[in-house]
């Protein structure tokens, strides 16, 4: 009786686990999926296997100094769509953050920091860097602002510029 009462109880808690999960699952739906291509305002929408692509590679090669869209070396700017909007010029794009990726300036955009950020332009300082082609660039930039669709304010610290 007892074993039949712990069977019971671990198959319940069981399924309400799994309907909790299900609830709080994200589908990458297209209007998920749909993110700034320019300055212009263009928009595309990414295929899943960019989606993968892109959180693949960010997690390989930028999370350790960018866990959660947060900034290791800089705590002030994250990778917030906020943030990235202010950020001069604006990097709340899938071309802006490549630009970024291949030559990094500081946040007003007025200093060259290609010696201290990785990218391409410079790919000793970081050698995986050197392996990335535009289309994983642009994979990791679509990472990049999707995350707050699906994240929310866990996604870049929270932080708030205007």
């Amino acid at each position: 009786m007892l074993k039949r009462l712990f069977l019971v109880a671990v198959v319940t808690i069981f399924f309400v686990f799994q309907s909790i999960s299900s609830a709080t699952a994200v589908e990458l739906d297209d209007a998920i999926r749909t993110v700034r291509l320019n300055e212009a305002g263009d928009e595309v929408t990414l295929s899943l296997q960019e989606v993968k692509r892109g959180q693949r590679i960010f997690v390989d090669s930028c999370s350790y100094c960018h866990k959660s869209g947060t900034t290791k070396t800089n705590p002030n700017v994250g990778l917030g769509l906020n943030a990235l909007a202010n950020a001069e010029p604006p990097k709340d794009n899938i071309e802006g953050i490549v630009e970024y990726l291949k030559n990094p300036t500081t946040y007003d955009g007025e200093t060259n920091i290609y010696e201290l950020h990785p990218n391409t332009t410079r790919s000793d300082l970081y050698p995986m860097m050197r392996n990335l082609t535009d289309e994983d660039l642009k994979a990791v930039a679509g990472h990049i602002l999707i995350q707050p669709k699906i994240r929310g304010t866990m996604w870049g610290g929270g932080k708030v510029y205007n």
